[in-house]
């Protein structure tokens, strides 16, 4: 099942999508909020991504609090969930997200990326992070938004 990644932000939204196998996430890359006319502008521009890359379920980062309970920041994800999802011909899904950020800077380190790069695709590989951790789950443990 090929699928479309997103680590959600105010500012910057990271994307990742992956193989039509389901198998392996890579980086696609990432929309700055700044680029576009509005939120809704990035809304369409997301869902209109998701069409042209023929992926059958969209997976968005929740980032949930160590303790599982939702954030100000979980409460404005679900709200935009909710917003994508009317815009989706496709179902969307939540992972369940913990320290996405902190990883996906350990991970651009361990690979040589040079620091200066790192925050250019920081929130790209954030996205391969939750997107590779939903495609790793059984079906019947996936949360649709």
């Amino acid at each position: 099942m090929k699928c479309l990644g997103i680590d959600y932000g105010l500012a910057r939204t990271g994307l990742a999508a992956c193989d039509p196998g389901g198998v392996l996430a890579y980086p696609l890359k990432t929309l700055r909020l700044d680029d576009f006319s509005g939120r809704k502008a990035l809304l369409d521009a997301l869902a209109a991504l998701a069409e042209s890359e023929g992926v059958e379920a969209v997976v968005m980062g929740l980032p949930l609090l160590d303790d599982g309970s939702d954030s100000l920041t979980t409460r404005q994800v679900r709200k935009v969930a909710e917003r994508l999802k009317r815009r989706l011909s496709v179902p969307l899904y939540f992972m369940p997200e913990f320290l996405s950020s902190e990883e996906a800077w350990s991970d651009l380190r361990e690979a040589g990326v040079q620091h200066s790069r790192r925050k250019a695709v920081l929130d790209q590989q954030a996205a391969v992070r939750i997107l590779q951790s939903f495609l790793s789950l059984p079906p019947d443990q996936r949360m649709p938004a």
